[in-house]
C-alpha cells in the first residue's frame, strides 16, 4: 500500500534528514508509481543534486530534458515498448522462466511499459559534444575515450536517484525508450552533438522502499587480480 503523498515541504524536510548511507541502502528501482503530479521544485533540486557531480575534465557536458507532456511521454512509451518487447521475446523470457526473481522484475518492467505516458516526470539524461570535441565522431570512440565520456553523467544520475530515494520519490533507471537514437532525438528536439544517454521516471512509489538485496561485498571484490578474493566470507 502506498504512503501519503508528502507535500514538497515534506519531501525537501526528508532529504534533509535522511543520512547519506540510509540512502545509498535503501535505494531500488522503483518502476511502480502513482500518476500524482510532481512539484517542479523536487525535480529541480534532483537535478541540482546531479549537477554536483564529477564529469571528465569539469566539461559539465550534461543537459536534462525534464518530460511532462503527454504526447511526448506517449511517443517515447512507443519506443519502449517496441524494445522491450524484443528483448522480451529474444532473451529475458528464458531467463524469467528459470528464474522466479527475474520473472518478478519483467512483471515490474511491463507494468512500466503499459503506465509509461501515466508516470508524472520524465528525465531524460544526456552529454553534449563540447567545443574540445569538435564535430560528432562517425566511428567507434577508443575505450579510455568512451569509457570517460559515460562517466561524465552516471555519477550525476547515481545522485539524481539518491535525492529521489531521500525524499520518497520512486525512480529508476532505464534506456531502452532510446535504443532508436534517431527517433529519440527526434522526439525530444535534440540536436546530433547532444546524445540522450538513460531515461529516470519520477513518480510517488505505488509501494514502499526497503532494504536491497546485495551479494556480500566479499563475492564480488578482487585483490591483486581477478579471482583472488581475498575477502570472501568462508561461509558462504
Amino acid at each position: 500500500m502506498a504512503e501519503p503523498i508528502p507535500t514538497t515541504q515534506e519531501a525537501l524536510a526528508r532529504l534533509a534528514a535522511m543520512p547519506l548511507v540510509e540512502a545509498m541502502a535503501t535505494q531500488r528501482a522503483i518502476r511502480r508509481v502513482l500518476p500524482d503530479p510532481v512539484d517542479d521544485a523536487l525535480v529541480l533540486r534532483c537535478i541540482e543534486a546531479a549537477q554536483r557531480a564529477p564529469t571528465g575534465q569539469n566539461g559539465q557536458q550534461w543537459e536534462f530534458v525534464v518530460v511532462q507532456d503527454r504526447a511526448i511521454k506517449e511517443r517515447l512509451a512507443r519506443q519502449y515498448r517496441r524494445s522491450w518487447g524484443v528483448y522480451w521475446r529474444t532473451v529475458y523470457r528464458r531467463v524469467a522462466a528459470r528464474d522466479d526473481a527475474k520473472a518478478r522484475m519483467a512483471k515490474a518492467v511491463q507494468w512500466q511499459v503499459d503506465h509509461f505516458a501515466d508516470i508524472p516526470v520524465l528525465v531524460v539524461a544526456c552529454l553534449r559534444l563540447g567545443v574540445a570535441e569538435g564535430r560528432v565522431p562517425v566511428f567507434r570512440m577508443p575505450h579510455v575515450a568512451e569509457s570517460g565520456y559515460w562517466g561524465s553523467i552516471y555519477p550525476g544520475v547515481q545522485n539524481l536517484l539518491l535525492t529521489a530515494r531521500a525524499m520518497g520519490l520512486g525512480a529508476s533507471l532505464v534506456t531502452m525508450p532510446l535504443w532508436n537514437l534517431v527517433a529519440a532525438r527526434r522526439i525530444l528536439g535534440l540536436p546530433s552533438n547532444v546524445t540522450p544517454v538513460c531515461v529516470v521516471p519520477l513518480g510517488w512509489p505505488r509501494g514502499r522502499y526497503g532494504p536491497s538485496a546485495r551479494k556480500a561485498v566479499g563475492d564480488v571484490t578482487h585483490r591483486d587480480g581477478y579471482g583472488r578474493r581475498y575477502w570472501l566470507d568462508p561461509g558462504s
